[in-house]
């Protein structure tokens, strides 16, 4: 547009301007404007239209939400406990309510003080000031529910954020109802519309739609109230009441639901979820079975929130089934005598709940009985209590955690060691465990002087420097805890020099190294070198996903006079400890010896092997090299070439890229998701776990606990040889990076070749441009607070499993960008259709390696990635990890020949080579590419 004015004007002063704006000449200036004159110009999307609600943080009604959830207990008419403290005055702890809707899962809170021996207006101001400096409160938008207006707008002038009023409707008229509806507008609140007019509440389907229509004209025609703000509530009554009348009442919500949302565009949904089931009050199975069938059909109608107590929704597929059709043949009226049969089945029930359903006949063992149950099934609503009672009777608090503490843990190392238990359980188990402790500490403090528990040992773990991963350490750590060693966790990125001084200061057993990126290994060379030249004896263990025993055996064991072990995994661990720590001379000597004859033998065959026939040049690698037919091919040019950034990801997008199984192996559970779920050995605690991930999961959405970050690039591009030559996407003749890539060298049969990422990229000999992305995110941001939070309540199940899915999260952000840089960004593959299955297996067109893995596994190149892609917020170690931790980056090459393929060892000759093109010191080459030579 500004082109074509440009070029109709040709106002010499008005081009200068705009030159000097761009920063380019007046000619340049004409030039574009001839050019962009002769394209149309851009049709504008219209901005999409959210809901949005707000606390101190917003909460964005997007396509994805499945259901808000309005907490119900802050109701002086719905919470006997809330209204006593509310009349008593006791405020302060009102606000604790408000707390546990919080941490059930309400989105928002509903507020009402309509008491009839209550100042409503007086008390609603009073509670939403408390609120207001609760930031675990306040965070959450309000709903201020009252049926006076004076209440409901004494709330709008203190509460904070966007709030939404409870509620407005026409049964005292049209003016009326457009006198409050400019208010709301006026205080920047959404509102919900009851379906109530003149006439009375509506009841019928007809009746429903009707006046939520009418409501929806005035509002939007008349005031100009955004749609978005507009939230009716169809009313929803109970059913079962035994009047014949009342049977509809919830098919008439569902389907009137169905039409206000096919009528009122842009309209939410809302209703009273507990009035459904107000028949059956005092008997909480058949409430919830009730509200869960009630939900399950009305959200698929289009229900977009309901206020709803979280404790009273049973999981849809876990209601008896026998349950469940009983109780849709109630809400769904299939027959006469529907009410009858429920109101039958439920008398087993009556005046019962979940909780009291619950076998609890392990509370009548004795005491120390009751503590093993509870640590072997990872129990710890009593452990307090039962802690308590065992202190009380003990000599000495100290003798609690010796005696039954430890002996339940025991119990849980033996089922552990046994195959009996799986990890997420002993993790469970640790959570109870520290519980227990945690409470004898201060009791133990006052008994200092008569010594500390005993230990099966002192253990020291650390992720050495320039490393930020430690799932798999702190997994380590929680396991050998389990079984009785006291465990001094370093955290992430810790120097030899505090490795080791803080060794030789706790006088600790045993050091425990852990890495994951190729660098760690050696680092771990190094701290082992430092602990020979310290003259140091004790056991050092090493582990990690890129460690392995002969690694450890060629490269570090030879460096340390001492006793070196791989650790596989955790479930490994115990036995390694134990026997390096028994008080059994001979069985301790012996597995020293035979672990260092096995490493020797590794060694040994190691050197017997003759890799030298295995191996060509890189001469001949290079002339074996993959050859495509470029001459024939059409390069696919980016539809948006350069750096963009998107700084607030929003995560709740990638619930359908996210790749489960390796969030199962992550916690030592082996198989494929979903078939691990029904697996005979690990299917039960897998579908535990996976439903634990699940309802952090949705926290994780809901409350914004992590933050996403993408930044992705796509440039102008040729290889030369076994680089790649990165041109300015705006001047495509100036080489702005040149990427060093590595070639196989290991000898192939015939027919194949000898592969590096470059040959998937045109020569620079042939005329013409190719193109290569890059990118890096992170979804990790946050994740700290949250993390110290549960450590700091002894929670390493929750604090490990947050890391986990934040690292699932990551690799799930990376496959959606890659989706939308082939369908969009990139746009070789718009026409691409995949399940997550086949996204999973990679079955579409393109790669994404990442420097560090197979294809290109040195790491330096990372930094030429993040420089290209200026990216701030994630940052680079020493050793080139990315923190945060869970963090994806790589390259994007779209020809549709490339594949994923492991580069292998390499020849000394390939080294020189590569040194030589990064012009990097032939020792610091060596260095990084340790670990692939020969």
């Amino acid at each position: 547009e500004m082109g074509a004015y440009i070029k109709e004007f040709l106002d010499e002063n008005l081009v200068s301007i705009i030159g000097g704006c761009c920063g380019t000449s007046p000619d340049h200036i004409r030039e574009m404007a001839n050019i962009s004159a002769t394209y149309p110009a851009p049709v504008l999307q219209e901005k999409e239209r959210l809901s949005m609600y707000s606390g101190m943080e917003p909460l964005i009604v997007r396509e994805n939400f499945n259901f808000i959830n309005v907490g119900e207990r802050t109701n002086v008419t719905g919470s006997r406990k809330f209204a006593r403290l509310i009349k008593e005055n006791k405020y302060e702890e009102a606000i604790s309510v408000a707390r546990h809707q919080v941490e059930g899962g309400a989105q928002i809170i509903d507020v009402n003080m309509d008491e009839g021996m209550l100042d409503s207006e007086a008390a609603m101001i009073e509670f939403l000031n408390l609120i207001s400096s609760e930031p675990d409160v306040a965070k959450l938008p309000i709903m201020i529910d009252s049926s006076k207006w004076e209440v409901i707008e004494a709330g709008l002038k203190c509460v904070q954020g966007r709030a939404i009023v409870n509620s407005i409707s026409l049964k005292e008229g049209k003016e009326n109802f457009l006198k409050q509806a400019r208010l709301v507008k006026k205080y920047g609140a959404s509102v919900i519309v009851m379906a109530f007019d003149e006439e009375g509440q509506a009841d019928t389907i007809q009746r429903k739609v009707e006046i939520c229509q009418r409501a929806y004209k005035i509002l939007t025609e008349e005031i100009d109230l955004a749609p978005e703000d507009i939230i009716f509530d169809p009313n929803i009554f109970a059913v079962a009441t035994g009047i014949e009348e009342h049977n509809e009442y919830a098919i008439n919500f569902i389907e009137a639901t169905r039409e206000i949302k096919a009528t009122c565009p842009g309209a939410k949904i809302s209703g009273g979820v507990s009035n459904i089931s107000f028949s059956y009050r005092g008997n909480n199975v058949v409430r919830e079975a009730m509200h869960s069938s009630f939900l399950y059909h009305a959200i698929q109608a289009g229900m977009d929130m309901g206020i709803v107590n979280a404790g009273m929704i049973e999981v849809y597929e876990q209601v008896p089934k026998k349950l469940m059709t009983l109780v849709e043949d109630v809400l769904f009226n299939r027959n006469s005598n529907a009410t009858e049969a429920l109101t039958e089945y439920a008398n087993q029930y009556s005046g019962g709940s979940k909780k009291r359903e619950r076998n609890l006949e392990w509370r009548k063992l004795p005491v120390e009985k009751r503590i093993e149950h509870a640590l072997v099934n990872g129990i710890t609503e009593f452990i307090i209590e039962d802690t308590e009672e065992t202190r009380a009777k003990a000599n000495k608090p100290i003798e609690v955690i010796e005696g039954p503490l430890m002996d339940g843990m025991n119990t849980v190392g033996d089922l552990f060691g046994s195959g009996k238990m799986f990890l997420p359980q002993v993790v469970k188990s640790a959570r109870v465990m520290k519980q227990a402790v945690a409470y004898l500490e201060p009791y133990i403090e006052d008994e200092k002087e008569d010594g500390a528990s005993s230990s099966n040992g002192k253990i020291l773990l650390a992720t050495v420097k320039g490393d930020v991963h430690d799932i798999g350490k702190n997994i380590v750590g929680v396991v050998l805890a389990c079984n009785n060693y006291e465990i001094i966790d370093l955290g992430v990125m810790v120097p030899m020099n505090k490795i080791l001084d803080t060794a030789q200061k706790e006088n600790v057993d045993i050091i425990g190294l852990s890495g994951l990126i190729t660098p760690s290994l050696d680092e771990m060379v190094y701290v082992a070198k430092e602990m020979e030249a310290r003259s140091m004896n004790i056991p050092l263990l090493i582990g990690g996903a890129t460690t392995s025993k002969a690694h450890t055996a060629v490269k570090i064991e030879q460096n340390y006079s001492g006793v070196v072990v791989h650790v596989l995994d955790a479930s490994r661990s115990v036995g390694v400890v134990s026997n390096l720590l028994t008080d059994d001379e001979n069985e301790k000597k012996n597995f020293i010896i035979s672990t260092k004859q096995e490493y020797q033998r590794v060694r040994d065959a190691q050197g017997k092997k003759d890799l030298s026939k295995l191996y060509i040049s890189l001469e001949e690698a290079r002339k074996n090299a993959l050859q495509l037919d470029w001459e024939n091919y059409t390069v696919p040019v980016p539809n948006k070439l350069g750096v963009h950034k998107i700084d607030q990801f929003d995560l709740s997008l990638l619930i359908d890229y996210i790749d489960w199984t390796p969030f199962f192996q992550s916690w030592q559970l082996a198989g494929k998701f979903p078939k691990i779920l029904k697996d005979e050995i690990v299917g039960k605690e897998a579908t535990k776990l996976y439903n634990d991930a699940q309802s952090m999961l949705r926290r994780i959405f809901d409350e914004k606990w992590l933050s996403g970050t993408v930044s992705y690039g796509l440039w102008p591009c040729n290889s030369d040889g076994d680089d790649i030559i990165i041109y300015d996407p705006e001047n495509a003749d100036q080489e702005i990076e040149r990427l060093c890539h590595l070639r196989q060298q290991r000898r192939k049969a015939k027919a194949n070749t000898n592969v590096c990422l470059s040959d998937y990229i045109m020569p620079h000999d042939i005329q013409g441009r190719d193109y290569i992305g890059g990118f890096a995110v992170s979804s990790g941001f946050g994740i700290e607070k949250y993390v110290q939070d549960y450590e700091k309540n002894h929670d390493d199940y929750n604090a490990i499993m947050l890391k986990a899915i934040a690292d699932r999260l990551a690799e799930a952000l990376a496959e959606y960008l890659h989706e939308k840089i082939r369908k969009e960004f990139w746009g070789y593959a718009k026409d691409e259709a995949f399940e997550n299955e086949a996204l999973i297996r990679e079955d579409y067109r393109g790669i994404r390696p990442a420097p560090g893995y197979p294809a290109c596994p040195e790491h330096t190149e990372k930094a030429k990635l993040f420089s290209l892609l200026d990216e701030q917020k994630i940052k680079l170690t020493e050793s080139y990890a990315m923190y945060p931790a869970a963090a994806v980056s790589g390259w994007y090459f779209a020809h549709p020949e490339s594949k994923y393929f492991g580069l292998g060892k390499i020849n000394k000759d390939q080294v020189a080579d590569y040194a030589q093109r990064k012009d990097m010191d032939m020792e610091i080459a060596e260095r990084w590419l340790t670990p692939i030579m020969l």
